[in-house]
Formats: structure tokens, sequence, C-alpha cells
């Protein structure tokens, strides 16, 4: 976040750079989680969970239930998307983030296949299908919070931190598991030293709360919610059904846009 804060405009409000900095921080601790799944799973999901006379197909069970977390996300967008909507950014990021951070330090303590039998891969399949819907309602909701806040002539520069933040994160998930891969033996790394970057995610995830705490509604959301809280209840729709019926077409660009990326 020093180049945000390096090149914002003179007497750019503090509100703005903390939404940024939050915004930042909460995408780096939500695709760190998110990306260290599949790593690992490269790495030791196969036979720890789905032993099978054949490696190959173990180490395609894992990477199924990597790509689980993806089928998550879209429903995540939907599901914290309205929730940003009637309880408001700040509180919606908060959740996000909790959740994840949570689940990714469970999967650290998940039994193996060896020591619970089938729940082993049922508890991590859960797991990953939380880690989904956690992801999709961080991204959306944390670049709308810092193009809210942002100062008019740079909501661009603001919010790209949530894309930053994926870059970084996939650095640091290939950087610590490759630094554990070569100081540990490969029996200690798949007895025990898999779950310490899962921990570690735990930590991440106290220092994006502790920043974001600092991070205010902005005005836009407070002017929203004032005129919504002023219409009947009758009246009151679903946003994404509001959205599908207003702009079906940018759903369209927007599948055929993120969806490759995903």
């Amino acid at each position: 976040m020093t180049q945000v804060s390096s090149a914002q405009p003179p007497g750019a409000p503090a509100g703005a750079r903390r939404a940024a900095a939050g915004s930042f921080v909460g995408a780096v601790v939500e695709w760190y989680d998110f990306l260290l799944y599949g790593v690992v799973a490269a790495l030791v999901f196969g036979p720890l969970f789905f032993p099978s006379e054949s490696p190959t197909a173990g180490a395609l069970a894992a990477f199924a239930t990597f790509g689980i977390g993806f089928l998550f996300r879209p429903l995540g967008g939907i599901v914290f998307g309205h929730l940003g909507d009637r309880i408001g950014r700040k509180r919606t990021l908060v959740w996000t983030i909790a959740i994840m951070g949570m689940t990714t330090a469970a999967i650290g303590l998940l039994p193996t296949f060896d020591q619970v039998g089938y729940l082993a891969p049922v508890l991590l399949v859960a797991l990953r299908c939380v880690q989904g819907l956690a992801v999709g309602g961080e991204w959306a909701s944390a670049a709308l919070l810092a193009v809210e806040h942002a100062p008019k002539r740079w909501k661009a520069l603001y919010s790209s931190g949530v894309q930053v933040g994926y870059s970084v994160a996939l650095l640091m998930v290939n950087g610590f598991v490759a630094i554990l891969v070569a100081v540990m033996s490969e029996t200690a790394f798949e007895t025990w030293g898999w779950r310490i970057p899962f921990f570690f995610g735990l930590l991440l995830t106290l220092v994006g709360l502790w920043i974001r705490s600092g991070v205010d509604e902005s005005e836009t959301f407070k002017k929203a919610a004032a005129a919504q809280a002023a219409e009947p209840v009758e009246k009151q729709k679903l946003p994404v059904l509001e959205a599908l019926r207003r702009h079906p077409g940018a759903f369209v660009k927007t599948s055929r846009c993120v969806w490759p990326s995903c």
C-alpha cells in the first residue's frame, strides 16, 4: 500500500486510505488462504485424505476438491453482497475474513484418512466449500468499499489493491511452502509440516481484522441504506434479482471475463 499512499492526491481523506489498505490486506489474507489449499493439495492431500491404489486417482480427487471452492464463489458473492447492502460493507467484510481465517485454521487441524476414515475427506470438502463462499463475498465487497471511500478521480487506483492482493498472496503461498519443503524432511512435511501454513493464515486474519476495525462505512452506503429503510418492506427486492432484471447483459459480460481467470 506504499505505492497507493505516495500516489494519492494531496488532502486525500484518511478514511479513504484506511479503506484501501483494508481492501488490500483483506484480499491478501483471503487469497492466501484460498490458494494455499491448491498448493498443499498438489503435495500431500492425495495420500492423506484420498488414499487409493492409484496415486494419480488420489491426486485428481484432491484437485477436484480444490475446484469445488470456485463453484461456491458466485454463491458467496450473492449471499454476502446481499448482507453488505443490509448490514453494511464493513460488518460483512469482517465476517468474510473471519470465516476464511477460522476455516483455514480448521483445515490445519483436520485428522487424516488413516485416523478417522471417510470422515476426513468429507470434512475437507465441507471446509473448502466454506472457503469458496468467503472469498466470493470478499472480492466484490472489498472492491466496493474501496471505491465508495476513494476520491472521485482516484477510484481505480484505490480499488486496485484488491487485484494486487491476489498476486501478493500467490507469491506468499508459494514462497512459504517452498521454504518449508526445503528445510524439512519429506516425512516431517507430510506428517505435520503441511499444517504450519494453515495456522499462519489465522495470524494474517488477525492483522486483517485489526486494519478493518478502523474502517467506517462510506457516505454512499449510509445514504443508500437510509433511502432503502424509508421504502415499504413489500417494495424492497433482492439486489441480485434487481441487477438481473435491469442489467442482464452485464452478467453475461462478467461471466465471460471472470470465469476463465477463476
